[in-house]
């Protein structure tokens, strides 16, 4: 990040330092390697993108995923749109989306038309160790994030409030529920002077685009049903249902499989057996679990199967994500910048701060670690990542031989 002032132009110089194919090639990297679930990717794109490549700072990112957290949708997934249209516009957003999404989609597809081919990968020891892996990941961001975000007793209080909150109801709601909370409490208590660190992180959307997102959101999920009712196609039951789920979930993609499963196991679009199958796949692959429809879509029964079948449900699933993302944006990038808003913002940082470290216990401590073994290897992985500085793609690499060299011993 360089040192120019915030001014418009400034903010709009910043927006176009970067390119598309710049985007693409960093996000396809984390497509390939993110593993463990949506906080795990907060962390390798806490990792990636404000410690080493300084796109933006620690609390504009933080601030972006307090902010994610609210909307219905994939958290991680529009954190790395963001990002990317931060960094090189409308172009940098589809950029972002198509490297993190794609290896996994196509994965799943894959998998779906050779499922024979394809038993047991879930519980395979290399994507144990990548589970593991996820553990250092998600650890290594929790331990920046409180250093950047709870620097004294208040806010270090406040995460610890956010932590138990989310421990004592587990799930979506509670986790919002902390957010707002410890917003509150900084707002009402918190004497938080924001010493102007957070250089202004703009986003090339116009309150006009964003009013129009909004209308879109709102107006697919109103008309889609009103189609398929109409119709009476499989087709459109099957766009609906599957934009309705992209659009009500809220908590992350482990959500979406409730609603995906009520939109197309009644109809026999999918059996449940194939669904759930496809759903253990999911697990086993890097990227976004809203990718889970793209595994639905090639198997489906109907018109829409296969490869057109995947990519068509892969778009529609994201699209609610996207126009909601869109129409937030340039509401929030304003309201942030104001002195209250910035104290509440504190409050919720240090929330965000209790929900990582919950979060890095259940699931993805709970999910990897199961002998002392792989505590072993999760604390030799950290160690690397936190002390040696090795690079998270080399870490990633020795992580899956870790758990394979245990499996064999």
């Amino acid at each position: 990040m360089n040192g120019s002032r915030n001014t418009p132009l400034a903010q709009q110089a910043a927006i176009q330092q970067g390119k598309p194919l710049e985007v693409f090639w960093a996000f396809l990297k984390l497509g390939l390697t993110s593993f463990g679930g949506p906080i795990a990717h907060l962390g390798y794109f806490r990792a990636e993108f404000v410690e080493r490549r300084r796109w933006l700072d620690d609390r504009s990112y933080s601030d972006l995923v307090a902010l994610c957290q609210f909307l219905p949708g994939p958290a991680s997934s529009q954190v790395g749109m963001a990002i990317g249209l931060g960094r090189a516009g409308w172009l940098g957003l589809l950029a972002a989306w198509m490297g993190f999404t794609l290896p996994s989609a196509m994965a799943l597809i894959l998998f779906a038309l050779s499922l024979a081919g394809f038993q047991g990968v879930a519980e395979s020891a290399w994507v144990h160790g990548l589970k593991v892996v996820a553990v250092a990941i998600v650890a290594q961001a929790v331990l920046g994030m409180a250093r950047s975000l709870c620097p004294d007793r208040a806010r270090a209080a406040l995460a610890i409030l956010a932590a138990l909150l989310s421990l004592l109801l587990p799930s979506a709601f509670g986790q919002v529920a902390a957010i707002v909370i410890t917003g509150l409490l900084a707002w009402w208590r918190l004497d938080v002077i924001q010493a102007g660190a957070a250089q202004a992180h703009a986003y090339p959307v116009s309150r006009k685009v964003g009013i129009v997102a909004l209308l879109l959101f709102a107006g697919l999920l109103i008309a889609l049903p009103v189609w398929a009712a109409a119709t009476g196609s499989s087709t459109a039951q099957l766009l609906e249902g599957v934009y309705r789920s992209g659009a009500l979930v809220f908590g992350g993609g482990h959500v979406v499989l409730p609603l995906l499963q009520a939109s197309v196991v009644p109809s026999g679009v999918v059996s449940n057996a194939d669904l759930m199958v496809g759903y253990g796949a999911a697990q086993a692959v890097p990227g976004p679990l809203f990718t889970f429809a793209a595994y639905i879509g090639a198997m489906a029964q109907g018109p829409l199967h296969g490869w057109l079948g995947g990519l068509v449900l892969l778009v529609v699933i994201f699209i609610p994500a996207v126009l909601i993302l869109i129409g937030v944006l340039p509401f929030w990038q304003g309201l942030r910048h104001r002195a209250g808003m910035r104290t509440t913002m504190a409050g919720v940082n240090a929330g965000v701060v209790g929900i990582l470290g919950v979060a890095l216990y259940d699931p993805v401590w709970t999910s990897a670690i199961h002998s002392r073994a792989d505590f072993a290897l999760a604390l030799l992985l950290f160690g690397l990542l936190t002390v040696g500085r090795v690079p998270p793609v080399v870490v990633v690499l020795l992580a899956g031989l870790g758990a394979w060299g245990i499996s064999v011993l």
